[in-house]
């Protein structure tokens, strides 16, 4: 079976974009990193390799994977954003207030949820996305409050 990493390569091959390099570097960061990497830490780890990479070329890789739905952005408030290129199907995130760690949740309860609330209420559902946040075992254990997303 294909990695998620060569599947998004061909796919993106085959509707025309071009596959630089960099752009491929760019991808792999965030295809195959699974603590939902900022655009930040991205571009620090592909300049390592490719030093002459932009920020803005980062940015625009990550624009080009949200129109085509190929990455989820997981805002953490005041302009704050980590994200999942490295699993589409649905699942939830846990999501620490206090070190911004996420967890992706994999759990079969959360998975007949969509369409048990399809169903009841007569939705035609396209898309979903289930975020929980709180303090995780390591903040609670420091101590730390609770801050809002």
């Amino acid at each position: 079976m294909d990695s998620r990493f060569t599947q998004l390569i061909n796919k993106l091959r085959e509707q025309g974009h071009r596959m630089t390099p960099q752009r491929a570097a760019i991808l792999k960061a965030f295809t195959e990193n699974p603590s939902h990497p900022t655009v930040e830490q991205v571009y620090e780890q592909v300049r390592r390799e490719f030093p002459m990479t932009s920020l803005a070329t980062v940015y625009k890789t990550v624009a080009m994977l949200k129109e085509q739905g190929e990455i989820i952005e997981i805002s953490l408030g005041a302009g704050s954003s980590r994200y999942d290129a490295a699993r589409l199907e649905p699942h939830a995130h846990l999501i620490c207030t206090g070190c911004s760690r996420i967890v992706d949740v994999d759990d079969s309860q959360l998975a007949v949820a969509p369409e048990y609330l399809a169903e009841k209420y007569g939705f035609n559902l396209h898309s979903q996305r289930v975020d929980y946040y709180g303090l995780c075992p390591s903040c609670q254990a420091a101590g730390q409050s609770q801050n809002q997303p």
